[in-house]
């Protein structure tokens, strides 16, 4: 079974924020957390706007405390808001329900979850799901 080490969790961040880069996206911030929920990295983009490390941060932790990508979560949340608002009440409001969690996966052994935050939740995914691939691993975006 693989790690997620600090050096992977850069090639995830750097491979991200390059399809950032190549799709032209607004500034982007990403966060890597390894299956603890411990940040392994963030990067902002110049020009974030304010609260987008803990939006990109609410997405991944939010993947990781469910078990499911944040695009599952929010469909979730669409089907059962009392049950997803009540589990965001328990982990202190810490949870983003909108696409841009994803898990980051070595056959069936969770490593970890991807957070990205600054664009569309769409485009936001995208760069994560890239980032996890060309780090070798499966993205589980929901």
């Amino acid at each position: 079974m693989a790690e997620l080490t600090l050096d992977v969790a850069r090639k995830i961040l750097d491979a991200a924020l390059a399809k950032g880069v190549e799709k032209k996206l607004k500034p982007l911030v990403i966060t890597v957390l390894d299956a603890r929920g411990c940040v392994k990295v963030t990067a902002a983009q110049d020009g974030t706007s304010l609260m987008r490390a803990e939006i990109a941060h609410g997405k991944a932790y939010g993947a990781l405390a469910m078990g499911m990508g944040s695009r599952a979560l929010f469909q979730r949340a669409q089907e059962q808001a009392y049950f997803v608002g009540a589990v965001n009440a328990l982990a202190q409001g810490r949870l983003v329900p909108v696409p841009g969690g994803v898990l980051i996966m070595d056959g069936t052994s969770l490593l970890g979850a991807v957070g990205v935050s600054g664009d569309t939740s769409d485009n936001d995914e995208i760069c994560a799901v890239a980032g996890i691939e060309a780090a070798g691993f499966k993205a589980n975006a929901g």
